[in-house]
């Protein structure tokens, strides 16, 4: 995966004590991604938009808040989050990611 003119924020997000990091970019056309890695443990997010989470490389297992079903996804797989949600993660190994906001 490539991105090309984009604007990259030079400050980085950083999240349960460094655990899980990104980095937040902008296209032209207005919409943003953030990159990242997390490291092995379980963390839970808050969502706002929709999202669609892209696993580069890495394996995860995620539950999302209506269900109580975990769900593995490894490096070339995707799972989508409804907007003003929560999530749970069980990272297996580190896992780099793709966040989009939709």
């Amino acid at each position: 995966m490539r991105f090309e003119n984009v604007t990259v924020d030079i400050a980085g997000n950083s999240y349960f004590d460094g655990a899980v990091t990104s980095r937040t970019i902008h296209f032209t056309d207005g919409s943003k991604k953030t990159l990242g890695y997390m490291q092995k443990g379980e963390f839970e997010f808050g969502t706002e938009a929709a999202e669609l989470m892209e696993i580069t490389a890495g394996e995860l297992e995620y539950k999302l808040a209506d269900s109580n079903e975990w769900v593995t996804v490894k490096g070339g797989e995707s799972f989508n989050v409804p907007a003003n949600s929560k999530f749970q993660v069980n990272v297996k190994e580190i896992t780099d990611y793709c966040c989009s906001y939709l």
